[in-house]
């Protein structure tokens, strides 16, 4: 199974819109039933993190190919991704 790059993004990608489709508006759903008020409004800034990473995702995916140095930027990118949410 080494060297199927392939088959990694497609199961990171595929994990990602299942939950972004299915879990995310089931959770609205389940929060009306238990009188829990949850929505799909979001902020400003959690709508611009999500943009932000996809282009990421789609610029380091995009050749198929990895390295050490796009791993690093992606751990990085995710640090201040969860140091700007600590302080916000």
């Amino acid at each position: 199974m080494r060297n199927k790059m392939d088959l990694a993004i497609g199961v990171a990608v595929g994990s990602s819109m299942q939950i972004a489709l299915f879990v995310s508006p089931l959770l609205v759903i389940v929060g009306w039933i238990s009188g829990q008020p949850l929505t799909l409004d979001f902020k400003v800034f959690d709508t611009s993190v999500l943009f932000v990473s996809v282009i990421v995702v789609s610029h380091l995916t995009n050749d198929g190919t990895s390295n050490w140095l796009e791993g690093l930027m992606l751990l990085l990118s995710y640090l201040i991704v969860a140091t700007a949410y600590a302080y916000i």
